[in-house]
């Protein structure tokens, strides 16, 4: 049988094949802690359920519009005008099976065989592939821990050439947590006038879940010059309402880009499922019960985020900086990198990150995905979207863990 040739150039979800694995496990019946899941352990709420008994009960199971219900379009359009600061209508909005359909269908649609795709990394591991399969090249900008995994706009400067098309900003960033400020979103703005071929996707799904008090901003609101023409903004339900599995995002952006995103879609998907967006009409209209639900969530991650660093300080080997945002901590292990460790299970030099996370899988029953898979090398990823007792019992096998390996040297 043959395969496209594209396809060697990419490959399977990394965290989607690290969760097939540690399903495996535990069909073994091993303990296994799943650090690795990225997606709320909330239930979805009550009246977002009975949004969706009511739409089968009266028949909404049938194709809708291929950009999605008109009800749902104008609702999506109402929330990014007044949550987020952007002008648009209804007409500007496409509705898809999940906001990463999304993201596939625009750079389908606008790119070119050799054209660039700036992604600043460490970043979502879908980004690069994404890119890929559509035929271009991503640019992937490196960002330390010095500018908190931010791309700064010296180094959007350096990465932009005649070939690039988009920029990816993700802000709350999977796999850090970082936020782009206003100012620093502004800054790039201003870098990114100066190439009005360049596109900017916008991946504001973690938007609601920020920490300390912090603020959101997204660039379609800083720059609006910019919106008119060359912004994508896309978000969801998934991560903010706990509706990962109903698989409904959506987009805001300009017409023209829209009309190729349906174009694309009618050809796929069609539409996403009719009675998941009667579900999500619900999560975006019923604001009440919604803002009720997601402050009780974000209460929850602050305080399991807050646990999570505590019980890190205790293991010196280990660094990780504080999240502002998302259910991430992406957390350094590169002091147990550096050849002076072995590995117990091989009683080789421990070198990689990807060893290190084996290790804490099959040693301790720690499931978490290795930084090398978002362009971290030397990190690994955990999700607090867990409960309490499982990040203290986690924090406890990692304690063992690196006490193993620091006595094994």
């Amino acid at each position: 049988m043959q395969i496209a040739q594209r396809l060697t150039k990419t490959r399977e979800s990394a965290t989607a094949r690290i969760h097939r694995i540690v399903l495996e496990r535990e069909v073994r019946g091993e303990s296994i802690i799943k650090l690795n899941i990225g997606e709320p352990d909330f239930d979805t709420p009550h009246f977002v359920a009975e949004a969706a008994f009511r739409a089968i009960q009266e028949g909404q199971t049938r194709y809708t519009n291929v950009a999605g219900t008109a009800e749902l379009r104008e609702a999506v359009a109402e929330k990014f005008r007044d949550e987020d600061g952007i002008k648009c209508t209804a007409d500007e909005v496409i509705v898809g099976t999940g906001a990463k359909q999304l993201i596939f269908n625009a750079i389908l649609a606008t790119v070119n065989e050799g054209d660039e795709v700036i992604i600043p990394v460490p970043s979502w591991v879908s980004y690069p592939d994404i890119a890929v399969i559509a035929g271009a090249r991503p640019i992937r900008v490196k960002c330390s821990s010095e500018t908190g995994f931010k791309m700064t706009s010296s180094q959007l400067a350096c990465a932009l050439s005649s070939r690039t098309r988009w920029v990816i900003l993700n802000s709350p960033s999977n796999p850090t947590g970082s936020v782009y400020s206003a100012a620093e979103i502004t800054e790039l703005a201003e870098i990114l006038r100066s190439f009005p071929q360049v596109l900017v996707l916008s991946d504001d799904i973690y938007a609601k879940i920020i920490f300390d008090g912090g603020e959101f901003s997204t660039m379609a609101a800083m720059a609006p010059d910019l919106a008119q023409e060359r912004i994508l903004t896309v978000n969801g339900v998934s991560k903010s309402y706990a509706m990962t599995g109903w698989r409904v995002g959506y987009g805001v952006g300009p017409r023209r880009l829209i009309s190729a995103m349906n174009t694309i879609q009618s050809q796929s998907t069609t539409n996403a499922s009719s009675v998941s967006q009667a579900a999500a009409l619900a999560a975006l209209t019923q604001r009440q019960e919604s803002e009720e639900f997601i402050a009780k969530c974000l209460a929850a991650y602050q305080s399991r985020r807050d646990k999570w660093l505590k019980g890190l300080a205790k293991i010196p080997q280990l660094r990780c900086q504080p999240p502002q945002g998302a259910f991430y901590a992406f957390v350094s292990c590169q002091s147990l990198l550096l050849g002076q460790y072995k590995n117990p299970l091989t009683g080789e030099a421990l070198r990689t990150d990807l060893e290190f996370c084996e290790f804490l899988l099959r040693r301790v029953g720690v499931a978490v995905v290795p930084g090398t898979e978002f362009g971290g090398d030397g990190y690994f990823r955990i999700s607090f979207a867990t409960s309490e007792a499982e990040i203290d019992e986690a924090c406890g096998r990692l304690q063992t863990a690196v006490d193993e390996i620091v006595s094994h040297s």
